[in-house]
């Protein structure tokens, strides 16, 4: 997804969180307690491709920044999980396999470092 879609959803979410008018098609709603904004379109106004979608997904690295207390002072510890483990990553926090606060998670396409 490029960064235009992410800036876009997040102005939608802050205006929100601001009270301010938001476009009627950029509504956010609810669902399970988590606010979200659903998209059909990109930026250019073509309908998402599942394919694509999948490819790029395929392509993603997160950059999960934990803090942990080390000998009385706090660490910041930082994973490198492939979008394929995320929600593994994330349930060894919630079945206390892993501990630490998760203080950020940064995503990152490898192939462009190179």
């Amino acid at each position: 997804m490029s960064e235009e879609i992410s800036k876009k959803v997040i102005n939608i979410f802050s205006k929100h969180i601001k009270n301010k008018p938001v476009n009627e098609k950029e509504k956010v709603k609810s669902f399970a307690g988590f606010s979200y904004v659903r998209m059909d379109k990109d930026v250019n106004g073509y309908p998402f491709k599942a394919e694509n979608l999948l490819n790029y997904a395929k392509d993603c690295h997160y950059i999960v920044k934990v803090m942990r207390d080390k000998n009385g002072a706090p660490s910041l510890y930082s994973y490198n999980v492939p979008n394929d483990r995320l929600l593994d990553f994330l349930l060894m926090f919630r079945n206390n396999e892993l501990d630490g606060t998760i203080i950020e998670i940064d995503k990152f396409l490898p192939k462009n470092i190179i």
